[in-house]
């Protein structure tokens, strides 16, 4: 009887001339992330929660709050994700997308509006904290459907250009008057500093704010 064993037969892809590269590596693990991803789940079964996403029904893990809020005149009453910012909650929750998501770090303005009577940067604002404020947006700038008269000037002065960031200087406009920091062309500047347009239209947007702050004048 012959003691022989047989020789393997060779299998594609398998043995000692196949190694596995970088490129083999990679390319098998992007067909598998890529497939999990399609399917929707994670390793553990769940669906990928995003930030904006309330965790919980209730707040009682303190994973959610309840906030109570005036929002244009209009009350609201909900339960918010604590790390939801007040952009994405007026953008992806109240389909309020007039306030604008420009560098969602507080540094080009195109997000502000108005809390308590204050300007602030909606992205760098948790929504969580809201309870008990009064929110104004573009939106509910005038309520009654006339232009404010910014916004007029802002047309007449010809302020725009991709309108892109005028929601946001329109905002900061008004709160800059209310505080009374247009006694001059360079002190509108200075208070208005913090909203920035990439389509260079600051010198019609002083202009703009200044003929509003005298009253058309």
């Amino acid at each position: 009887m012959s003691t022989d064993v047989p020789e393997p037969v060779p299998q594609p892809g398998v043995g000692p001339t196949s190694r596995l590269t970088r490129r083999t590596f990679i390319a098998a693990t992007g067909t598998a992330t890529g497939a999990a991803v399609a399917a929707g789940v994670t390793a553990t079964g769940t669906r990928p929660v995003s930030a904006t996403e309330d965790l919980a029904p209730e707040p009682g893990d303190g994973t959610a709050t309840r906030v109570s809020f005036l929002l244009n005149g209009r009350r609201q009453s909900l339960v918010v994700d604590n790390r939801t910012s007040l952009l994405d909650l007026l953008r992806e929750r109240l389909d309020l997308t007039g306030t604008k998501k420009g560098c969602d770090a507080g540094a080009c303005g195109a997000c502000t509006v108005h809390v308590d009577g204050r300007r602030v940067n909606a992205c760098l604002t948790f929504a969580a904290r809201l309870d008990g404020a009064q929110v104004t947006t573009i939106e509910g700038l005038a309520p009654d459907g006339d232009l404010h008269p910014l916004q007029r000037a802002f047309i007449e002065q010809d302020a725009l250009q991709c309108g892109f960031c005028t929601p946001g200087q329109i905002m900061s406009g008004v709160a800059c008057i209310r505080e009374g920091h247009t006694g001059s062309a360079e002190e509108i500047r200075e208070w208005m500093s913090g909203n920035i347009c990439r389509c260079g239209c600051y010198v019609k947007i002083v202009r703009a704010v200044a003929q509003t702050a005298t009253g058309g004048r």
